[in-house]
């Protein structure tokens, strides 16, 4: 199919969409959500749903110049029941993506983990980001910068899962994955480099599939085939990778925060394994991160038939 090159791409796929996607907004008295929610929805990218208190949703609204009519809002003054109210809509498949809003992280996702009306799986719960990095020729994929602090073996087997099962939806099949860590030898005194091995180990016998996993790789040898080869690596993945795995959300967060700052990225990011996807963006992210990252949990949560149709049309 036709994938994905650009995120602007996700734009196309969405607003094509006849029925649009709905996106809860937990807690939507927060001036930097609710714009980011109510341009997309004036562009016409997704039906929003505002849950909070209603005197202080329309008060930033007035604030930020943001037209409110025809936006249903579901008043709510308790936080608690908010962070209920917005996920069980999510639940009971009345609405396809959560945002979090003036809530706590923890708040919310203690909401998303509730074992009656949350949206808890069996997987792990993980972020992923997806960059458009100017001098890289595809996008690439990150994660985990900012749910799982130091994962295990097992732990990076669920995030790979996840991010891999997101890349397929979206179009990037077998996607190459690069383990990345500090040197590109297996050191025994370094935790990162022994899981990176015994991940790609792995990913050849059929334990973590529909992707290539290779590692442990440098930054420079995962990105750049100048890189690779100078340093003789014979690899699928060194120099094209698709994803970088983290080797702990230090790395990562570093990671991230340096493309966006240094080479002025574009990225998008959403929370997976939920049910549904969950934007958890932070005030630190520009009104272009928001808007991406609502469009790319929109997409997200189609059926792959009908984001290649729509990337087709």
């Amino acid at each position: 199919m036709s994938a994905i090159k650009k995120l602007d791409d996700l734009k196309k796929v969405v607003k094509g969409l006849t029925e649009k996607k709905k996106l809860v907004l937990a807690a939507a008295g927060d001036e930097h959500s609710l714009h980011a929610v109510h341009s997309a929805w004036q562009q016409g990218l997704i039906e929003p749903i505002l849950v909070g208190d209603e005197r202080r949703i329309r008060q930033v609204a007035e604030q930020e110049g943001a037209d409110l009519h025809d936006v249903r809002i579901i008043h709510e003054i308790d936080p608690k029941k908010t962070v209920m109210r917005s996920v069980k809509m999510i639940h009971d498949q009345q609405a396809d993506v959560l945002m979090k809003g003036h809530v706590g992280t923890a708040d919310l996702l203690r909401g998303v983990l509730h074992k009656d009306w949350g949206l808890r799986t069996r997987k792990l719960l993980s972020h992923f980001a997806w960059f458009e990095i100017p001098a890289y020729d595809k996008l690439l994929a990150l994660t985990d910068v900012a749910m799982n602090i130091a994962p295990n073996l097992r732990d990076k087997m669920e995030i790979i899962n996840n991010a891999v099962e997101f890349l397929n939806k979206l179009g990037i099949d077998n996607p190459k994955v690069a383990a990345v860590a500090a040197v590109e030898m297996v050191n025994e005194q370094m935790q990162a480099t022994t899981d990176a091995a015994l991940l790609s180990i792995m990913c050849r016998r059929g334990q973590i599939k529909n992707c290539v996993i290779d590692g442990p790789l440098a930054f420079d040898n995962a990105i750049s085939t100048e890189s690779s080869e100078h340093k003789g690596i014979m690899s699928e993945v060194a120099g094209h990778a698709d994803m970088l795995l983290a080797p702990d959300i230090e790395a990562g967060n570093v990671l991230y925060k340096a493309f966006v700052f240094f080479v002025k990225a574009k990225v998008a990011s959403v929370i997976l394994g939920a049910s549904a996807p969950i934007v958890l963006t932070s005030r630190a992210d520009s009104e272009e991160t928001k808007l991406s990252s609502i469009m790319l949990a929109a997409a997200s949560s189609m059926s792959r038939e009908d984001l290649e149709k729509q990337l087709r049309s």
